[in-house]
């Protein structure tokens, strides 16, 4: 087992087990440096590259055009922000990170529309989540170790053998599907049926349903990376007027996106508009944003203000409630305070208004859906002579039944990046229309 108390510090042996024990190849270098180079080099992140983030990027006239947010981008961001915030709160940065680097491995393509239609496919093996794709990626599909622990020896894939603590600090809801611990309709889980074995080893010790103080880290740095990119992309895309944010009755649609979804259904919208206006009467907020070089550096500006204003409000809660000491998996809470909350909700209600539910988007994820679901059914049609790749061709060959098989088309699918969905869609089926 890998050395523990000069190297990680905060944290138990039992942190940094993997679930297939192995040589540690280079002495000196931390658990958690290892479980960051290996999300860094693997192919499921670097596919993040072609998976989009909010809406899909190389449309005439549509955001980002120039110069797209991905889901590769956007974790890059997110682990910058969650790195920063962890260290500062005592949690090993490279944990931290590698958490927030992989946390959105499992989006498959065209993002939470193509959840959505992957979702109806498999509702009758398990149904679909990224975040439970995401755990299964790491501890089964990503190649990078194996074991013999098959029927008759043969090797079995491990995935990317994390450690206990970074599998654990990538799990944002830590519940199978349908275990909501408030909200058993709820669409989000973190693990399917198949994989219990493995979250049960990662969750060992652990408090049911709560997650660990580097996951709380990873989601609020989540949070806080997409609904302040998304709004600057908005605004220099030119889909968000800041001015129609004085505009009571745009305000108003801004309210009723927000609450249910960001925020609790109970929330009083007067609460919301004091939020917004908090952060138009900042010095540094982009009003009369025109796209001239000037309107771009005081966008990046206030950019780098509300990250700032968001991670700080929430050391400063944390700290006051559990002081200066160094915090860490279970010993702690992160606490953010419910106006800083509104305010980074509002921001993403902004984007949701005016840049998701313009009608061309509405029009393009429908269409989006109708090709995964065609291109499920094409591949249900040719398995395994046509349309897998080897990795899952073999899978598919192995699977017990007809609800691993499907769980086998899944994975495929998820896989793909936008431009191999459409490619392989376009190459298995015939579209009248």
């Amino acid at each position: 087992m890998e050395g523990i108390a000069a190297h990680h510090p905060g944290y138990e042996a039992s942190d940094v087990e993997r679930w297939a024990a192995e040589p540690d190849k280079r002495p000196g270098r931390t658990a958690f440096q290892r479980d960051r180079a290996r999300v860094l080099h693997s192919g499921a992140l670097r596919r993040l590259a072609g998976k989009t983030q909010v809406v899909t990027p190389g449309v005439t006239g549509q955001l980002w055009d120039a110069s797209p947010r991905t889901r590769l981008t956007h974790s890059l961001e997110c682990a910058q922000v969650g790195r920063e915030l962890g260290a500062a709160l005592g949690c090993d940065p490279d944990l931290v990170e590698a958490a927030c680097l992989s946390h959105d491995m499992g989006h498959p393509p065209f993002g939470h529309n193509g959840e959505q239609a992957l979702n109806d496919f498999a509702k009758d093996c398990g149904g679909f989540e990224g975040n439970a794709q995401s755990l299964r990626l790491l501890t089964r599909l990503e190649p990078k170790r194996f074991v013999r622990g098959g029927p008759g020896g043969e090797p079995v894939s491990v995935g990317l053998n994390l450690t206990r603590a970074a599998l654990d600090a990538a799990t944002k809801y830590p519940w199978a599907r349908g275990g909501h611990p408030t909200d058993p309709q709820s669409v989000k889980f973190g693990v399917y049926e198949d994989d219990l074995p493995v979250f049960d080893w990662v969750r060992q010790g652990a408090e049911p349903h709560r997650k660990c103080f580097e996951a709380q880290v990873m989601d609020w740095a989540d949070d806080v990376a997409y609904s302040v990119h998304d709004f600057e992309d908005g605004l220099h895309a030119g889909h968000i007027d800041p001015n129609l944010l004085f505009s009571e009755p745009e305000r108003e649609d801004i309210w009723r996106v927000a609450i249910g979804r960001y925020v609790p259904a109970d929330t009083d919208p007067a609460e919301l508009a004091e939020a917004l206006d908090r952060l138009i009467d900042e010095e540094w907020w982009p009003h009369g944003y025109d796209g001239s070089a000037v309107a771009q550096a005081r966008l990046k500006d206030a950019t780098s203000q509300l990250i700032g204003r968001f991670c700080l409000a929430a050391e400063g809660a944390t700290r006051e409630r559990h002081g200066s000491g160094r915090l860490s998996r279970y010993g702690a809470e992160l606490v953010v305070p419910r106006a800083t909350r509104n305010e980074c909700a509002v921001l993403k209600a902004v984007a949701v208004r005016y840049v998701m539910q313009r009608e061309e988007q509405e029009r393009l994820r429908a269409d989006q859906r109708i090709i995964l679901a065609e291109l499920a059914e094409a591949l249900t049609a040719r398995a395994p002579s046509e349309g897998l790749d080897p990795q899952f061709r073999a899978l598919f060959a192995a699977a017990r039944d007809d609800r691993a098989r499907k769980r086998v088309i899944v994975d495929q699918i998820a896989s793909l990046t936008d431009a191999a969905a459409l490619s392989l869609h376009a190459r298995l089926t015939v579209r009248h229309r």
